[in-house]
C-alpha cells in the first residue's frame, strides 16, 4: 500500500501517466490510499509541527522537508507495517518507531 502523495510523487516522474502507473502498481498489487484517515493528518502536523520548531529553537531556519514527506511516515506508520525508503536517515529521526526498508540508489 501506498500514501496518495507517494502515488503523486510517482506521477509526475518525466513522461509517466496515470494509465502507465496504474498498470504498474495494479501488476504488483500495491493498493493506494487515497482517502488518508484523520489520524495520519494529525500525527504528520504534530510532528511536521515539531520539526519545525526544533529548527528554529537550534537557529537552523525555517523548515526544509517537505509536509508531504511526514504525510508519508504518518501513514506508513499508522496504516502499514513499514515504510520502504531511499532516504532512512529522513525518516529515522522524525519516525524513530516505525520500521524501515532501505535500498540504494
Amino acid at each position: 500500500m501506498i500514501a496518495a502523495p507517494v502515488y503523486a510523487e510517482l506521477l509526475a516522474y518525466p513522461r509517466m501517466t496515470t494509465q502507465d502507473l496504474d498498470q504498474f502498481l495494479g501488476g504488483g498489487s500495491v493498493d493506494v490510499d487515497f482517502d488518508l484517515s484523520p489520524q495520519v493528518w494529525r500525527e504528520s502536523g504534530e510532528r511536521f509541527s515539531r520539526y519545525a520548531s526544533r529548527r528554529r529553537r537550534s537557529n537552523a531556519g525555517q523548515p526544509q522537508r517537505l509536509f508531504a514527506d511526514f504525510i508519508i511516515g504518518a501513514h506508513a506508520l499508522l496504516q502499514a507495517d513499514r515504510l520502504m525508503t531511499l532516504d532512512a536517515n529522513r525518516y529515522r529521526r522524525e519516525f524513530p518507531e516505525l520500521r524501515l526498508i532501505t535500498i540504494a540508489a
